[in-house]
């Protein structure tokens, strides 16, 4: 059971992948927004068996949907009518700022930063997801 995870940016979308067992998370890609992303998101799916995908749903600090979580909905949406995969959302609030901080901690640079985060959020989503589910299969 390969799993995706998506984190769903305004230029970029972070991919993550588990493994085939769906126990661990590796950061996998970062695309941009470029008019060619769907495309290669749908290469990397058939590609690395992907059997589910999880998806960053940013909620606010208050528990309300803003303007990036309808946008996410909105590629959920579009995305439901290429493939046939079950998808989740994942709540990913403060993930990538989490992660750029955790960069910064590492004293990355600010270009390294912009091009890791976003795989890296995504593998933040894609361990969330793993680390809830572990519950419930022990």
């Amino acid at each position: 059971m390969r799993i995706l995870a998506i984190d769903y940016g305004e230029k970029r979308i972070g991919l993550a992948v588990s493994d085939p067992l769906g126990i661990t998370a590796q950061p996998y890609a970062t695309l941009q927004k470029d008019g060619t992303e769907l495309n290669k998101l749908l290469d990397i799916i058939k590609e690395k068996e992907v059997t589910k995908i999880i998806i960053g749903l940013p909620i606010n600090m208050n528990g309300t949907k803003g303007e990036s979580a309808a946008r996410v909905e909105s590629f959920v949406e579009f995305l439901k009518t290429k493939i046939t995969l079950e998808i989740e959302f994942v709540d990913e609030r403060l993930s990538t700022k989490e992660v750029t901080d955790r960069l910064i901690e590492f004293d990355m640079s600010r270009e390294k930063r912009r091009q890791n985060v976003d795989k890296l959020a995504a593998t933040l989503i894609l361990e969330t997801y793993l680390n809830k589910n572990e519950i419930y299969r022990s």
